[in-house]
């Protein structure tokens, strides 16, 4: 009984709320608040599921859902009564109005969605994402009470009319259907493409227009429009269009029609009667062979080979301009008109541009041919490229060896740069150039490009190269002790000739601008046993051959540099040996050296040595040598003179005055100590006494 009244007592309590209320009655996504001092525990507000209940603490689910305010109240004070004594202060009420909206089919993100109070359909498709591309917007449901009801979505986008939208309702679904365009199978959507194949919903009474058009798909039928219509709304035709060959089929009779034919006369005879259900084909221009009387064919290395039609004033630039012009592997300097007739103009197109050609560019008539050709070092280095009446070959020592398109603007220089220059092993100071003379004989020409560069020459100066030329570019010799075969492919008129006693003998490069110890340098120097008191040089520059001597000892005494020889290109170069052959020598330059010395022989004197000179020259007397009685013949003009010396003596005395005067042709001789009258003497006095004891041996016997 006390509880009841208790009840009683908080509905009059809460009496004043109730009779301020409206008739709004709790829907499922709702807002409740519910306020009850001192307990914190009901703070947070409670949001109506799709059930209409709300969850309360320590008492669980209530029912609310389809009540007023005023039933709201309370409902939730006779739950909360169980659990809580004090409820005079209890207020509940819905804090906020909002709708539980179900959005489904083609948008971003499916599912549930809260809404407020005044949540129309664009806002519960925006909730959910947005649209996908595909979504058909005029096909929208509306689901309620399981009833649909199909939405015209696009009407509202186009018009903005929110008449066009109806009010939505907690618990309503949304559905967005996809576009039947699309397929059944999900791939990425482009919706650009869907609305360039057409607009046609039957296909019965649709034109199907594809091939070369820019937008081919399938159109409705308007028998207010023309196949020109058509291919407008297909895109139009592509420059790879054959407009003359558009194939029809209406009625299941093909038919062509001729696209030109038709702008060129204006004639709408010409305009095929579309029916529904017919096909267009626009074919490729290469699937027909363009003739008539005004084409003209452009081939080659151009960006747009092909058949073009042109006007009787079109001229060869306008002609090449519409193919796209040259590419950049053209030969621009030999393209060739090729006319009707069979006739063929060569066009220098570089020369024009440049200005060196003056005469001006051919005419092109109807049925004639432009060939632009690949240039010859492209892709691939066939020699067929380049015809020989206008091509030069460069062979050696040069980066890219091989035969060169010429053009009377080039000079030798140009040719060189254009096959990468001379390696490094190129002899550049004896290029050799053959060219064919008026005769037409084969003349040959060296220019030296060291000496051209050095000093700076002028362009006038190179070699006159014209087609059909050959440069050779020789390679500098390897060392002759490696490779003497190598000295073939070096010329005899450039080479020094080095013999003797020196590192490296052989043939070597040699220019004007190099003197004598550059080439000694070249091969290694003189050895040991160099004589270099007698070098010989063997000058073959003047009509007879003539050999100057060297003292090359004297030199480096002196530092004379008039005592080098001037040697040029050809001559040879003999350095001898200090031991060479006695017979090399005349008597008359020679002085003899007999007897007890360790070298005895015939060496070279002259005036300023003397005897000691020569003695140490042959290496010293010997061990068994009588030094005290030197003999020295001197040969006089009238008789010769013998004389003798005391070597013992003078190394006493050092008087080089007592020194015998010596001249070329003399003889020195130098005895043995057997030789000698006290050891002739001595051997006889030992043989007397021999005797003298032998006697007395045989008398004691």
């Amino acid at each position: 009984m006390i509880y009841l009244l208790r009840l009683v007592l908080l509905a009059a309590l809460l009496s004043p709320t109730l009779a301020l209320s409206d008739a709004y009655r709790v829907q499922p996504g709702d807002l409740i608040r519910i306020a009850l001092p001192g307990e914190d525990i009901l703070r947070e507000p409670y949001s109506v599921d799709r059930n209409g209940r709300i969850i309360l603490p320590e008492v669980g689910a209530i029912y609310v859902g389809d009540k007023t305010e005023d039933a709201l109240a309370l409902q939730v004070a006779t739950a909360l009564s169980a659990a809580f004594k004090d409820l005079t202060n209890l207020s509940v009420y819905v804090e906020e109005r909002r709708k539980l909206i179900n959005v489904l089919g083609y948008v971003e993100g499916p599912g549930e969605y809260i809404l407020p109070a005044q949540g129309s359909l664009q806002m519960a498709i925006h909730a959910a994402g947005g649209l996908r591309n595909g979504a058909q917007l005029n096909r929208i449901q509306l689901i309620r009470d399981q009833k649909a009801t199909v939405l015209d979505y696009k009407a509202y986008l186009d018009s903005g009319d929110p008449a066009l939208l109806p009010e939505l309702r907690s618990l309503d679904s949304i559905f967005v259907p996809a576009s039947p365009k699309i397929g059944n199978v999900e791939v990425a959507f482009d919706p650009a493409k869907i609305a360039d194949s057409g607009d046609a919903a039957e296909d019965n009474q649709s034109i199907k227009v594809f091939g070369e058009v820019n937008s081919p798909g399938t159109f409705s039928f308007d028998e207010r429009k023309s196949l020109v219509d058509l291919l407008m709304r297909a895109g139009g035709v592509s420059r790879y269009a054959g407009v003359e060959q558009i194939r029809i089929i209406a009625d299941g009779e093909p038919r062509i029609f001729n696209l030109k034919q038709y702008l060129d006369t204006g004639d709408a005879s010409l305009l095929p009667i579309m029916t529904p259900g017919a096909t267009v084909f626009v074919p490729l221009q290469a699937e027909e062979i363009k003739s008539g009387g005004n084409t003209v064919y452009v081939m080659g290395e151009v960006a747009r080979p092909g058949a073009y039609d042109g006007k009787n004033d079109a001229t060869f630039m306008e002609i090449l301009a519409n193919s796209g012009g040259p590419t950049r592997f053209a030969e621009t300097r030999q393209i060739r008109l090729i006319k009707a007739d069979g006739g063929v103009i060569n066009v220098d197109l570089t020369g024009y541009i440049e200005g060196t050609i003056t005469q001006g560019l051919p005419l092109v008539g109807a049925g004639d041919a432009i060939f632009v050709p690949e240039k010859s070092d492209v892709n691939e280095a066939s020699w067929l490229k380049v015809s020989p009446n206008r091509a030069v070959r460069v062979l050696g020592e040069v980066t890219s060896p091989g035969r060169v398109e010429w053009s009377d603007e080039m000079s030798l220089l140009d040719l060189l740069a254009h096959v990468g220059g001379p390696t490094a092993k190129a002899d550049t100071s004896t290029l050799e150039v053959v060219t064919r003379s008026l005769n037409g004989s084969m003349k040959v020409e060296r220019f030296d490009l060291d000496t051209f560069i050095s000093r700076g020459g002028a362009d006038i100066e190179l070699p006159r190269i014209s087609a059909g030329a050959t440069i050779r570019v020789h390679s500098l010799p390897d060392d002759p002790a490696d490779n003497k075969a190598q000295w073939i492919r070096q010329s005899s008129d450039t080479s020094i000739y080095v013999f003797g006693e020196v590192g490296s003998p052989g043939r070597y490069k040699f220019n004007a601008q190099m003197h004598f110890l550059d080439i000694l340098s070249a091969v290694d120097g003189p050895t040991g046993n160099a004589d270099i008191h007698n070098i010989r040089i063997s000058h073959r520059d003047g009509k007879h051959a003539r050999v100057s001597r060297l003292n090359l000892a004297q030199y480096f005494e002196t530092g004379d540099a008039n005592l080098l020889p001037v040697v040029k290109p050809g001559d040879s170069i003999y350095i001898p040996n200090k031991e060479r052959n006695w017979l090399e020598e005349s008597k008359e330059s020679t002085v003899r050296v007999l007897g007890a010395v360790n070298k005895p022989g015939r060496y070279r004197f002259d005036d300023s040595m003397t005897l000691l000179d020569l003695l140490a020259q042959s290496g010293g007397p010997t061990d068994g040598a009588y030094i005290k009685k030197i003999t020295v013949v001197n040969l006089s003009c009238c008789s010769d003179q013998a004389r003798s010396f005391d070597l013992s003596h003078f190394s006493r005395t050092a008087r080089f005055e007592d020194l015998p005067v010596l001249r070329a042709g003399d003889t020195v001789y130098i005895p043995t100590k057997d030789e000698s009258t006290w050891e002739i003497a001595r051997t006889g006095l030992k043989d007397v006494f021999q005797m003298f004891s032998l006697a007395a041996l045989l008398g004691f016997l």
